[in-house]
């Protein structure tokens, strides 16, 4: 299929970011990455940030949180262990896959996904692993690109995914396959559903492991 992810494309991509990504999306994205961190933040504990990018979150977190961040593209990692380097609640910045996360059952309080999901290659298989790897009681905080699902914005999602996903994201994902996702997991409910900056296409989403 034309438009189909592949997690060494999507690596590839983020690795021809990592240069100006601070920059493209530093701004855009800061008060949804607000949001979601004081999410976090409110929970504590040991916390893992899948997509860490260049570490842009890392020093916003409170210091009641021991962040683990992950990224697929290693390119990407060079300036989040930069920033890891200042701060002292830092456990450690790891290349791995979102799909296939290397960590025991529960192992985290909060997984915090930001603008990450619509860039997975198998967003399901992500959402769970992150379910897994969140302990009972704890929370999965998304901030996402929600797709339109149909009228005239849906189509045009849907022809621009051959060129997005080249550039390591896709436009087409409504909020029902985190809904559809939720239900067949069965293990977590959507607590929190807000609309984020810019353009109101873009959400929070909190899901609280029962």
């Amino acid at each position: 299929m034309a438009t189909a992810m592949q997690t060494r494309s999507v690596a590839a991509a983020y690795d021809r970011w990592a240069p100006i990504y601070d920059l493209v999306f530093g701004a855009v994205f800061r008060q949804g990455r607000s949001i979601a961190i004081d999410a976090a933040n409110r929970i504590g504990g040991r916390v893992l940030e899948v997509g860490v990018g260049t570490g842009i979150s890392l020093p916003h977190y409170s210091k009641r949180c021991t962040l683990y961040g992950i990224d697929i593209s290693d390119g990407i990692l060079g300036k989040a262990r930069m920033r890891a380097q200042t701060l002292d609640n830092v456990e450690a910045i790891a290349v791995m896959d979102a799909e296939d996360l290397r960590f025991d059952d529960g192992a985290f309080d909060v997984v915090v996904a930001q603008y990450v999901i619509t860039a997975v290659p198998n967003p399901e298989r992500a959402l769970d692993e992150f379910a897994r790897t969140v302990r009972r009681g704890g929370e999965i905080i998304i901030t996402t690109r929600i797709g339109a699902g149909k009228g005239l914005r849906g189509r045009v999602e849907k022809l621009l995914m051959p060129i997005t996903s080249r550039l390591g994201f896709r436009t087409e994902f409504p909020f029902e396959r985190y809904a559809d996702w939720a239900s067949a997991n069965g293990s977590v409910e959507l607590v929190e559903r807000s609309p984020l900056p810019p353009l109101g296409h873009f959400e929070l989403l909190r899901f609280r492991k029962n």
